[in-house]
């Protein structure tokens, strides 16, 4: 069994966990900076990376505490390196290399999606590989054959912007702070879900990619008409976001033959988006599966898990792996237009 010690700092969310490679999650910490980005409606990079700077040592002395173990127990020490604000995974992969180095430990540098990509096989002991992913955060919307540790294929991708963005520029948009995601969720409760007529960008085109910028227009000049109620404006909007999920994952079960549906993420917290993908999984016969909430979100359980993963599959890194404010699971995949090209 290993042991392996990780650190999170992709985003705003500073977190530090004990992983062992049996699925058993020792201690987790995370310290998040909503207060610190809720003025700026949205994450301020520079301020966010000082936060890691001051967080993320206290949170290393916490779990290594709660945990009852020393650095030197640990077989390896699990960093994200990317993709994200940059600056935060400077800090969060400085820190790493500096533990690593310190204590004689090999470092393993975890792709960020990576880690929300295996994080269902965390607490799911059933699910094999291949399956088909729906991953889907604040940065990123793809479809991906997850075939194996660090073995993915893209199906599908963002042309322009990532869903988790959509719900944040929503909530904005409604007045409802950040962070978007759950606001809206929470003000959908009320409302109507037939009340607006919004648009399903590349719905019924049959092509497999994903497209949200126009429904944030079409959210923005429904707010600004002020003719709805906050409540059915966001229940549109979210139900918008789920037909299009459940479209553009419904022609990437008819590309893939992999038995399992797995969706991940932030925007996977969504209780409509798990439920109607669920359902989806059903009428085509594959089995479902999705982490719980606060697996979903940004944290280091995922890292360390993805990090036990890859140290099982000899993936280690040297102390020069760099820091990646961009780094696809699917290097080869094939470029899309727009924004995808990110993917």
């Amino acid at each position: 069994m290993a042991l392996i010690l990780a650190l999170e700092s992709s985003c705003d969310d500073s977190a530090a966990a004990l992983v062992t490679s049996d699925r058993q999650i020792l201690a987790q910490a995370v310290v998040g900076q909503n207060d610190a980005h809720r003025p700026f409606g949205g994450v301020v990079p520079e301020i966010a990376a000082r936060a890691h700077v001051e967080i993320l040592p206290g949170l290393v002395r916490q779990v290594l505490h709660d945990a009852d173990v020393s650095v030197g127990d640990v077989d390896a020490i699990a960093a994200t390196a990317g993709p994200g604000l940059i600056g935060g995974v400077m800090v969060g992969l400085l820190a790493g290399k500096g533990l690593a180095l310190a204590s004689g430990k090999p470092l393993v540098a975890v792709n960020h999606l990576e880690g929300h990509a295996l994080s269902p096989r965390l607490v799911d002991r059933a699910l094999d590989f291949p399956y088909l992913l729906l991953l889907a955060s604040g940065g990123h919307c793809q479809l991906l054959e997850v075939r194996g540790v660090g073995d993915y294929r893209r199906l599908a991708t963002t042309i322009d912007d990532a869903a988790g963005e959509a719900f944040d520029k929503a909530a904005k948009l409604l007045d409802l702070g950040y962070p978007g995601g759950p606001a809206i969720e929470a003000l959908a409760k009320d409302g109507d879900p037939n009340a607006v007529a919004l648009p399903r960008p590349l719905v019924g085109s049959g092509e497999p990619h994903f497209s949200f910028a126009g429904l944030k227009g079409a959210v923005q000049r429904a707010v600004q008409a002020g003719t709805h109620r906050p409540e059915d404006i966001a229940a549109s909007f979210q139900q918008a976001v789920v037909d299009c999920f459940v479209d553009r994952t419904r022609i990437a079960l008819e590309k893939s033959d992999a038995p399992s549906l797995v969706v991940a993420g932030g925007v996977a917290a969504n209780a409509s988006v798990r439920d109607a993908l669920r359902q989806l999984a059903e009428r085509n016969g594959r089995r479902f599966s999705v982490p719980p909430g606060w697996l979903c979100t940004d944290n280091a359980a995922m890292i360390g898990w993805a990090g036990a993963e890859r140290f099982a599959a000899g993936l280690i890194d040297g102390l020069d792996a760099p820091a990646r404010a961009r780094w696809p699971l699917d290097p080869d995949g094939e470029k899309v237009r727009g924004a995808g090209v990110k993917a």
